[in-house]
C-alpha cells in the first residue's frame, strides 16, 4: 500500500491500543448509562468503530458510543416503556437517515452552525451526564431525565451507600489527579477501573455492580415495532441521526485540525449512517465520532484507518474472552468516569471570555444549554440556530441603509434641450441602497416609496449592493409598479451577478432589460436623455 511505513503501522497500532483501552469503560459506561445494558455499549463500539472506520470519510476518527448520543438513546427507551426492540428499530432508521444526508450532500453544512449554538449544546450535554451520573456516584439507584435527578438531590443525604461513597472518592481522585507522566501511559479511565475494581473485591465491599456481560458475539436481534409507533420512533430517529451528524462531523473539524488533513463530510455521514445501522441488528447502542477518543488516537501515533480498526478488534477480543471480569465493576466507577467525561464536554473556552463575549452570543448559548439540559436536545440546537439567525438578520438589517436623493442636471449639459431655456435644470430621484438587500431590510425602503414620487425618473442605485434574496426581489416589483402607475420611469443599476439574478426572475415582464444598467453614468445619461425628450 502506498504510504504505508513502518513508523505509520507502528503508530496506527499504538493509537488503536490506546483508543480502545479508552473506549472499553466509556463504552460499559454508556451502555449502562443507556438502559439496555454494558454489553449494548460494547456492541455499539464494536460495530460501528469498525464500519465507520472503514467507510467513513475521517481517517483517523475513532467511532462508537457518546454521551449526547447515549442520552437521547436512553430518553427514547423510556419513551418506548423499555421495549429494547423498538428502540432498535429507531437506531436502524436513524442509519437510513445519515445515509441520506450523505447522499444528499448535506455533510458541508454542519461548518455554519453558530459557535454559541455548538458551545451550549455541548456544555448542555456534559451538565446532563454530571447530574445523571451523582445517584450513582453516592450508591443510589439513577434516574432517567436531569429534572429527576435535581429533584432527588435532596434524597441524597438520607439514602447513600457507605461502600459506594469511599469507591467513588477514590475513583475521582484517580481521574481528575492521576499525574501526567502516568495518564500518558496509561488512561486514568482504564487506571481507574482496574485499580477500583480490584479494590472493592479485595475489600469485600458491598456494590452495585454491571452484572453479567454475555460472553461469545452478539446475537442477531431483529427490530420490531407496530403500526402505532412509527410516528414516534421517526421522530426519535430524526433525533439520533442529526445528533450523530453533528457529533461526528464536528469530531472531523478537530481531527482536520490535528492532522493537517482534510475529511470528506459526506462520506463520514455514510460511514456513521452505515455503522449505525449495523449496530441495530446486534442489539447496540447507537453512537457517533467521539472527540476524546479521536484526539487520543492522533496523539498516540494514528494516522489511517487501521488504527480504527484496530481498535474496534480490541474490544471485540474483551467481548469474547474478558466479560467475566468486567461484570465485578461498581457502578459506582463509571459513574465516576462519566463525571470526568461530563466536565470535559463542559465548554471551558466559551466560560473564560464570557464576561466579554457579546450579549447576543451570550443569549444564545444560555439558551441552547437551558433546552439541552431540561427540554430536548434537538429542540436546544434547532431554537439556538433560529435564535442565531434572527439576531444576525438584525444585525444585517442595521447595516444595510436606503436614502433617496435628488439628482440635479444643469439644461446646458444636454444636448437637445435647447428648447428649455426657462428652466435652468430639472431633477432626477436616485434611491441610494448600501448593504445586504434582503427581507429584512425591504421594509425600510417600501417605506421610502412617498419619497420618490414628484419626478419623473427614478434610479436604484444597488451597485453597493453584495446579494439580493426574493423578499427584496418582489419588495422591488412591487415599488416598481407603484412608480410606474405615477408615470414614473425607473431605472436599476447593479452589479453583471445580479442583473443575471433579476433577469433569470422574469423581472422583463415588468422592467424592460434596457433599463438595468450596470454604470451609474450611463444609466443618468439615459434619465436626462428620456427627461429632456418629455419636456421638448
Amino acid at each position: 500500500m502506498r504510504g504505508l511505513t513502518y513508523k505509520r503501522i507502528t503508530g496506527d497500532i499504538f493509537g488503536g491500543v490506546t483508543a480502545s483501552i479508552i473506549a472499553l469503560p466509556l463504552a460499559l459506561a454508556f451502555g449502562v448509562a443507556s438502559g439496555v445494558g454494558a454489553q449494548a455499549g460494547l456492541y455499539g463500539a464494536i460495530v460501528l468503530g469498525f464500519v465507520a472506520a472503514l467507510a467513513g470519510g475521517t481517517k483517523v476518527q475513532i467511532s462508537g458510543p457518546t454521551g449526547p448520543m447515549t442520552i437521547v438513546a436512553a430518553s427514547t427507551l423510556v419513551l418506548f416503556h423499555g421495549d429494547v426492540s423498538v428502540l432498535m428499530a429507531a437506531i436502524l432508521l436513524t442509519g437510513i437517515f445519515q445515509i441520506v444526508l450523505g447522499l444528499l450532500k448535506v455533510g458541508k453544512f454542519v461548518k455554519f452552525v453558530p459557535y454559541p449554538v455548538i458551545s451550549g449544546f455541548m456544555s448542555g450535554i456534559g451538565i446532563i451526564i454530571i447530574l445523571l451520573q451523582i445517584n450513582p456516584l453516592f450508591g443510589i439507584e439513577g434516574v432517567t431525565s436531569p429534572l429527576d435527578a435535581v429533584t432527588s438531590l435532596v434524597n441524597i443525604k438520607a439514602m447513600f451507600q457507605a461502600d459506594a461513597l469511599y469507591t467513588s472518592i477514590i475513583a475521582l481522585l484517580i481521574v481528575f489527579f492521576t499525574p501526567k507522566k502516568i495518564a500518558r501511559i496509561i488512561p486514568t479511565p482504564l487506571l481507574a477501573l482496574v485499580i477500583v475494581t480490584v479494590f472493592s473485591q479485595l475489600a469485600g465491599l458491598q456494590l452495585a455492580t454491571i452484572g453479567t456481560i454475555p460472553s461469545g458475539l452478539p446475537e442477531i436481534c431483529w427490530p420490531a415495532f407496530t403500526r402505532s409507533q412509527l410516528t414516534v420512533i421517526i421522530t426519535a430517529a430524526m433525533s439520533l441521526a442529526v445528533l450523530g451528524a453533528i457529533d461526528s462531523l464536528l469530531t472531523s473539524l478537530v481531527a482536520d485540525s490535528l492532522t493537517k488533513t482534510e475529511h470528506n463530510s459526506n462520506r463520514e455521514l455514510i460511514g456513521q449512517g452505515l455503522g449505525n445501522a449495523l449496530t441495530a441488528f446486534v442489539g447496540g447502542i447507537p453512537g457517533a465520532g467521539a472527540t476524546m477518543r479521536t484526539v487520543v488516537n492522533v496523539k498516540s501515533g494514528g494516522t489511517t484507518r487501521l488504527s480504527g480498526v484496530l481498535h474496534a478488534l480490541i474490544l471485540l477480543g474483551v467481548l469474547l474472552g474478558l466479560g467475566k471480569y468486567a461484570a465485578i465493576v461498581p457502578m459506582a466507577v463509571l459513574a465516576a468516569i462519566l463525571i470526568k467525561v461530563g466536565l470535559d464536554i463542559v465548554d471551558y473556552r466559551f466560560i473564560k471570555i464570557i464576561r466579554k463575549a457579546p450579549k447576543s452570543d451570550l443569549a444564545i448559548m444560555f439558551t441552547v444549554l437551558f433546552l439541552t439540559v431540561f427540554v430536548d436536545l434537538i429542540v436546544a440546537v434547532g431554537v439556538g440556530v433560529l435564535l442565531a439567525s434572527v439576531l444576525l438578520t438584525i444585525r444585517l438589517t442595521k447595516q444595510t441603509n436606503s436614502s433617496v436623493d435628488d439628482f440635479e442636471v444643469s439644461i446646458k449639459e444636454v444636448d437637445g434641450c435647447e428648447r428649455l431655456n426657462d428652466e435652468k435644470s430639472f431633477l432626477i430621484r436616485v434611491v441610494n441602497i448600501d448593504g445586504p438587500f434582503f427581507f429584512g431590510s425591504t421594509s425600510r425602503l417600501v417605506g421610502q416609496v412617498g419619497a420618490m414620487l414628484g419626478t419623473k425618473v427614478v434610479i436604484f442605485n444597488c451597485l453597493k449592493v453584495p446579494f439580493i434574496d426574493l423578499s427584496a426581489f418582489f419588495a422591488l416589483c412591487e415599488i416598481i409598479l407603484k412608480l410606474k402607475e405615477n408615470d414614473i420611469l425607473p431605472f436599476i443599476v447593479v452589479n453583471d451577478e445580479i442583473k443575471a439574478k433579476l433577469i433569470r426572475l422574469e423581472i422583463s415582464s415588468i422592467l424592460r432589460e434596457k433599463h438595468i444598467y450596470t454604470s451609474f453614468n450611463l444609466a443618468v445619461e439615459h434619465a436626462t436623455d428620456h427627461v429632456c425628450e418629455n419636456k421638448s
